[in-house]
């Protein structure tokens, strides 16, 4: 079993930038894929962005890329979501999600443990 909490939503302004924090406990981190989802309201859960169990191999939706950067810290057992460039279609709550897997995975349904989710909002 694995237990995810994100931290660090929050409101900002269109153009600001927010870092989310995933921090992973139960099970060895490094063994695990983890990924990054939004869920805006009325909409269905979309992927964001993916990283490996290294951290060497990384994966973004269209939507984010050159914007949004993913990290991971297998020493700290957390994952990051550098948001930048924000603009009022991100806002959403946003969920990591573990995997034990060496790969990069971006479909909701291969991941096994998903975290409650931290609101993001961003004004215009």
């Amino acid at each position: 079993q694995v237990q995810l909490v994100e931290s660090g939503g929050g409101l900002v302004q269109a153009g600001g930038s927010l870092r989310l924090s995933c921090a992973a406990s139960g099970r060895t981190f490094s063994n695990y894929a983890m990924g990054w989802f939004r869920q805006a309201p009325g909409k269905e859960r979309e992927f964001v962005a993916a990283i490996n169990w290294s951290g060497g191999s990384t994966f973004y939706a269209d939507s984010v890329k050159g914007r949004f950067t993913i990290s991971r810290d297998n020493a700290k057992n957390t994952v990051y979501l550098q948001m930048n460039s924000l603009k009022p279609e991100d806002t959403a709550v946003y969920y990591c999600a573990a995997k034990n897997s060496k790969s990069i995975l971006i479909l909701t349904t291969t991941y096994a443990y998903w975290g409650q989710g931290t609101q993001v909002t961003v004004s215009s």
